[in-house]
């Protein structure tokens, strides 16, 4: 059977354009496919290892300042804000009772004193009368009834004196009392500082019979006292000399550094509650401090503050991410793959401090070289053959 040359030509192309998408479907389907990797490069950073707390702002001393006598408060020289000096007058109690109170001491001190000067002229005669019954007794001129009885008075009136002089120093104790109130009802400062609060109005009445009622709060504000709650977790960690530094819920970019002043040896504790299970745990805090300067009170009390307490540090450190580490060795080296061109190989590094993210790499590697920390071999594979239906138009 003869076959036109043109129709042998248009079967041959069709041939050809067969084999060719068999072996392109082939390529396709039946070659492995090639694996991507997602690096990291080794680079240098400042890196630390701390301790991150939630801390709270205080006054570095504060101070409220209240009445130690009734009364109603007369006068307040002071507004919210003002910043006094040790000794600066701050408000006046109502000082009417308090003097009405000393003059009455002073009165009774007067009268136990003249009572004392009536008991002297009596011992006097007493004493006259002693010595002349003696002598009577002596001559058996007198009786010796009217001889004791003469002894008895004398003593009687010499005890009396006594009486009245420990009388008397009681009363003067009382006007000491007394004039000590009345100088309670000029309050002044007892420190240098600002007023941050004001707890008593001008007419209000101060009543001080159990506890002294607080007029107002001074506190020192040159210098903050931050308190971070640092957890049981992380207490053993730290201690007294670390450097720390903090930021502001308002201000992240600027920090303000300090060095840990003390760890209060007292738990703070703090519950939690799930509504749904009903349940509540309690976590334990501890309470770090330390200090930092305010010249310009910019922090104010009871701000917020992000605080980290630096445990170590390294400056420019070659860095790689903590995801990237593989086994440990004994020697407590790491494994790590590194991506060299389209190969890759293992190495072994030796590691320093890290803040959990990225890891200081001491040797093993050098900057820029990249490390693998995940490829596509990881990923699911998807199967096209559960494609979920198409939607109705």
């Amino acid at each position: 059977m003869n076959v036109p040359p043109k129709r042998r030509l248009i079967i041959g192309i069709i041939i050809i354009l067969l084999l060719s998408a068999g072996v392109v479907l082939a390529r396709k389907f039946l070659s492995p496919a090639k694996i991507t990797y997602i690096t990291a490069p080794a680079v240098r950073m400042d890196l630390e290892d701390s301790v991150l707390a939630t801390g709270i702002l205080k006054a570095f001393k504060t101070v409220a300042v209240g009445a130690q006598v009734n009364g109603q408060l007369k006068a307040l020289h002071v507004a919210l804000g003002a910043k006094v000096k040790k000794g600066q007058l701050l408000a006046e109690i109502d000082p009417v009772l308090p003097q009405n109170t000393l003059k009455d001491a002073e009165a009774q001190v007067e009268n136990l004193q003249a009572q004392k000067r009536s008991k002297q002229a009596v011992l006097n005669q007493y004493e006259l009368a002693h010595r002349r019954q003696s002598q009577m007794h002596a001559k058996d001129a007198g009786s010796w009834a009217d001889l004791e009885s003469a002894q008895a008075q004398l003593e009687s009136t010499r005890h009396d004196i006594s009486s009245l002089e420990a009388q008397i120093k009681k009363a003067i104790i009382a006007v000491d009392t007394a004039r000590a109130n009345l100088g309670y009802t000029r309050i002044h400062a007892p420190i240098d500082g600002t007023v941050i609060s004001i707890d008593t109005e001008e007419g209000q009445t101060v009543v001080s019979n159990q506890s002294a009622t607080t007029i107002l709060t001074l506190a020192t504000l040159d210098s903050m006292t931050v308190k971070a709650k640092i957890s049981e977790a992380d207490v053993t960690r730290v201690k007294a000399g670390l450097p720390t530094y903090f930021t502001l819920l308002g201000d992240s970019d600027t920090r303000y550094h300090g060095t840990l002043r003390a760890i209060e040896p007292g738990p703070v504790s703090a519950s939690t509650t799930t509504s749904s299970t009903s349940s509540s745990s309690s976590a334990i805090y501890y309470y770090g401090l330390f200090e930092v300067p305010n010249p310009d009170n910019k922090l104010k009390v009871s701000m917020t503050a992000q605080v980290a307490i630096v445990l170590n540090q390294a400056r420019q450190a070659l860095c790689i991410p903590v995801s990237a580490l593989g086994e440990k060795q004994k020697d407590g080296r790491m494994k790590v793959k590194v991506l060299a061109g389209e190969q890759t190989e293992v190495r072994t590094i030796r590691t320093g401090i890290s803040n959990s993210v990225q890891i200081q790499v001491i040797d093993g590697l050098r900057d820029g070289e990249k490390v693998i920390i995940g490829d596509s071999s990881n990923l699911p594979k998807t199967d096209t053959n559960n494609r979920p239906p198409p939607g109705r138009r």
